[in-house]
């Protein structure tokens, strides 16, 4: 994938990293393989909402980007297995971060728990 250029622009590190990782899968990728090595079944099981291709299409972008390390293995039916690469690894920070600051504003977030519904008791005519 070919990255815009940042350079001599004010907020350029902020936009080149946003660029890194943006759209709604790859920081999200990026969290899962924090736990270490997985194929990519494990990755689509852990993430329901993503299609096949969208995940071979932002692994391929994050493979391209050095962020993450493909390994394929020689055996029928074929393995491959992903692992954050040390670009990648030096990423943590930045993901930890993202998801607690998620986690304390998950309330008025879209993802955050379904609130109650108000029952307002009913009127005699």
């Amino acid at each position: 994938m070919k990255r815009r250029n940042f350079a001599h622009r004010p907020g350029c590190a902020v936009e080149a990293t946003l660029d890194l990782i943006d759209g709604k899968w790859k920081g999200v990728i990026l969290y899962h393989l924090q736990n270490g090595t997985q194929r990519f079944g494990e990755l689509r099981r852990r993430m329901p909402g993503i299609t096949q291709r969208m995940l071979t299409k932002q692994l391929r972008a994050l493979e391209d980007d050095n962020l993450v390390i493909r390994k394929v293995y020689a055996e029928v039916p074929p393995r491959v297995e992903y692992r954050l690469s040390e670009i990648g690894e030096s990423l943590r920070p930045v993901i930890d971060t993202l998801k607690a600051w998620g986690e304390g504003h998950q309330e008025r977030l879209s993802c955050g728990p379904a609130a109650d519904p108000v029952k307002t008791p009913k009127r005699a005519a």
